[in-house]
């Protein structure tokens, strides 16, 4: 069975979102049935009115008729107003329909059914504008009071003033919520989108001033020699030579760009490896903003390299269920460290593959002056990885003899 890759943060989020939204399937029709049905609790002392027989056979009836139609009134506002909502006018028609049914009904049969002003609170929470639901609900709610007090029944309605009162204002709290995570969830899309965009643009320019020149120089030496063959071969072997030179460096250029771009972040690879185990299973532990302030680049492409490989190696090796990584920064004689550990609780294992081992990562740290260190360890399996935190130590120890 395939799981879900996203943190348990965005499922949250998207569950979250998905209770403003219609549903898509029957599990997701249980899941807000489920949000919706406690709510009739409040019904169960209407219900035991009627079925009590105090009233007389008309009332009775005419009692179930206007529960049902309230009822039903209830539940398709709230529903519709998870998928597509009944226009303004509509909604203010219906909620003023439930307004006064709820207080007929109260008035007519008694401090039993104060319980439906509940209902009546809670549509406009969820329905109204939030400027016309701040003062529905109190008036809502002194609704409840006066028909408790023509009951002759105040206790009972000073029982559900706070539950009138605070769940209709809870329900605002719950729309806003809802909202405001849409509008982040949109927003983060939105930045997403602009980051790429601009990396798009970063490259197409990169490669504009890197190319432009050259291919401009190819062209007009080209010509040149074009022109030159027939009456002297001699200069138009020398523009071919200057052709090859300017391709030659045209080249080197754009491979050097390139590993510039394909250089791994360590944020993102600590991002990746959150979804990696997560889908394998493995609780992960991870820090969430990694203080990566002066660390030079090849220092955090080799620690990015390092959690890669470590985090393949517990999702293909270990059989691990649960891995911590700890990113710290250390003061040694060699000058300040920044170490990388990974550790799982699995059976160990590395890749073995030329390049993507132990003994390929190990030379890859130790180019930048770092080291490696991997073990087996009480429960499971650890690998430490340390690079230099400072420019200058790292070019230090480039650059000293062996």
């Amino acid at each position: 069975m395939t799981e879900d890759p996203r943190s348990e943060e965005e499922v949250r989020a998207e569950r979250l979102v998905r209770i403003g939204r219609p549903p898509r399937n029957r599990a997701e029709v249980i899941r807000k049935l489920v949000w919706v049905l406690p709510w009739l609790v409040f019904l169960g002392s209407p219900v035991g009115d009627l079925a009590s027989g105090h009233h007389t056979t008309w009332a009775t009836a005419a009692g179930w008729a206007g529960l049902l139609v309230f009822v039903g009134t209830y539940l398709a506002v709230v529903f519709r107003t998870m998928g597509r909502p009944y226009a303004g006018g509509t909604i203010v028609a219906l909620v003023a329909v439930l307004w006064v049914l709820g207080l007929v009904l109260a008035l007519c049969f008694g401090s039993a059914w104060l319980g439906v002003f509940v209902y009546v609170s809670v549509t406009c929470g969820v329905t109204l504008p939030l400027t016309t639901a701040y003062w529905t609900i109190p008036l809502t709610t002194a609704a409840m009071m006066l028909a408790g007090w023509a009951a002759d029944d105040l206790d009972d309605a000073w029982g559900l003033f706070l539950v009138v009162l605070l769940v209709g204002y809870s329900m605002t709290g719950v729309r806003q919520l809802v909202r405001t995570t849409v509008e982040l969830r949109k927003a983060r899309a939105t930045v997403a989108q602009l980051a790429a965009n601009e990396e798009r643009l970063r490259l197409a320019r990169d490669l504009h001033d890197l190319l432009g020149h050259s291919l401009s120089l190819i062209t007009l030496k080209s010509e040149l020699a074009g022109r030159m063959l027939p009456d002297h071969p001699d200069k138009a072997a020398q523009q071919v030579a200057d052709i090859e030179q300017v391709s030659r460096q045209a080249l080197v250029d754009v491979r050097e760009a390139v590993t510039g771009y394909r250089r791994p972040r360590l944020a993102d690879e600590l991002a990746g490896a959150q979804i990696a185990l997560t889908a394998a299973g493995v609780t992960a532990d991870l820090p969430v903003e990694p203080d990566l302030a002066h660390l030079p680049e090849d220092s955090e492409s080799a620690l990015a390299w390092a959690l890669r490989e470590a985090v393949t190696n517990v999702v293909r090796h270990s059989g691990a269920q649960r891995c911590v990584v700890e990113l710290v920064r250390r003061q040694t004689l060699d000058g300040p460290m920044l170490e990388l550990s990974v550790e799982d609780n699995g059976s160990g294992g590395s890749g073995k593959g030329p390049g993507n081992g132990l003994s390929g990562l190990t030379e890859r740290l130790e180019k930048v002056g770092g080291s490696l260190e991997a073990a087996r360890v009480k429960h499971g399996f650890r690998l430490v990885a340390r690079v230099p935190a400072d420019a200058q130590v790292s070019s230090a120890d480039v650059g000293s003899p062996a």
